[in-house]
């Protein structure tokens, strides 16, 4: 046995405590730890301004050091022994600061925040995991109704609408706008593109992204009447009304437009009635010569791989959407008459890597 090795044990324990960690972050960022760490403190100088006890307010603080969310200056006495100053109060010792990507990804006042989103997928993780068991004896329940403005993958039109608009959004603003400006980059029909349509399009950041990178790009966000709106508030914020429009509607069931010489489709075939149906009126919404780009996460058939994707994509199939293995979707575009197709994957998103699928339509 060679005692400076870590047991094979170590990765099954891991997992039994993840939930402890994952509860300490939740609790940073809804008790105002984190915004409040802005500046370095110590537990003691939290706790008084948080109103929390400042035992286990440091207890909480060494906890996320561990996690590697704060980084520590100094060292302190053992608060569990109560000690404190000839001031009757606690040491407050040592201090904490936040990590650098906390500061940018999880403090409410970063404009790049993702603590809401975060937490909602914390919320939706955790409902999922208590209905694991019931779908292992019973199999699926009764299958979701395909995506509408009345059955949204949060619920009805007002609880997806109000998720675009808060963690939807903030994913976006924080990862896919920036995703998406760097995969059009590296597509020579981006900078001849006249027409956008962003399918799908939520809050409408990624059209308002690319939008602003291409000056003479005119664009039109596609998604639920109620979604869109939000997607129109931000659009006039950003002074764009004169270049992108929205239509709000359902993909399976209403016009899309056409003669579009870029559609981006960030994970919307999960939800459709049937993809290749989807895909053929995606393929008749393009100009000749014109570009799908399709982002979606697909089952990998190597362990490692697979490893974030089948953890995060579990719920969907359990509510019997579809999640394809991957080289699927692209297979899929061929058979419903797109051309050129390429492939590639991306780290660049926080739950899982995604494919990026890009597809044209003939030039006859």
């Amino acid at each position: 046995m060679n005692l400076e090795q870590t047991h094979e044990l170590r990765r099954w324990w891991d997992l039994a405590v993840a939930p402890v960690q994952a509860e300490g972050l939740r609790l940073a960022v809804e008790l105002g730890v984190l915004d409040a760490l802005f500046e370095p403190a110590g537990a003691a100088t939290l706790a008084q301004r948080l109103q929390l006890h400042p035992v286990g307010t440091a207890h909480l603080l060494e906890l996320l050091w561990s996690m590697g969310v704060l980084e520590r200056e100094g060292h302190g006495r053992d608060h569990d022994e109560g000690q404190v100053d000839d001031d009757g109060a606690t040491d407050d010792k040592p201090t904490y600061r936040l990590e650098a990507g906390v500061r940018t990804y999880l403090g409410h006042g970063s404009e790049l925040s993702c603590a809401k989103a975060w937490l909602f997928r914390l919320r939706s993780m955790r409902g999922f995991v208590d209905s694991l068991g019931e779908h292992v004896r019973h199999g699926p329940g009764v299958p979701k109704l395909p995506l509408s403005a009345d059955h949204g993958p949060s619920g009805g039109a007002a609880q997806w609408a109000a998720a675009a608009r808060v963690q939807i959004a903030q994913e976006q603003r924080a990862v896919t706008a920036p995703a998406a400006v760097e995969v059009m980059a590296r597509l020579p029909e981006f900078q001849r593109a006249q027409r956008l349509l962003d399918l799908g399009g939520g809050p409408g950041l990624v059209a308002i992204a690319l939008a602003e990178r291409r000056p003479d790009l005119q664009g039109v966000v596609f998604d639920f009447p109620e979604t869109v709106a939000v997607a129109a508030e931000n659009i006039m914020a950003r002074g764009l009304g004169h270049r992108l429009s929205t239509r709000g509607g359902s993909l399976a069931a209403d016009d899309i437009g056409s003669d579009h010489d870029l559609i981006w489709c960030s994970s919307v075939l999960h939800f459709v009635p049937d993809i290749e149906s989807a895909l053929r009126k995606i393929l008749a919404a393009l100009r000749p010569g014109g570009v799908l780009v399709a982002v979606h996460a697909e089952l990998p058939e190597e362990q490692g791989g697979a490893r974030s994707v089948v953890p995060w994509y579990l719920p969907l199939r359990m509510l019997g959407r579809h999640v394809t293995h991957e080289g699927e979707l692209a297979a899929a575009m061929a058979r419903v008459g797109f051309v050129r197709i390429e492939q590639f994957a991306s780290g660049q998103f926080p739950m899982a890597v995604q494919q990026v699928v890009v597809a044209r339509r003939e030039v006859p």
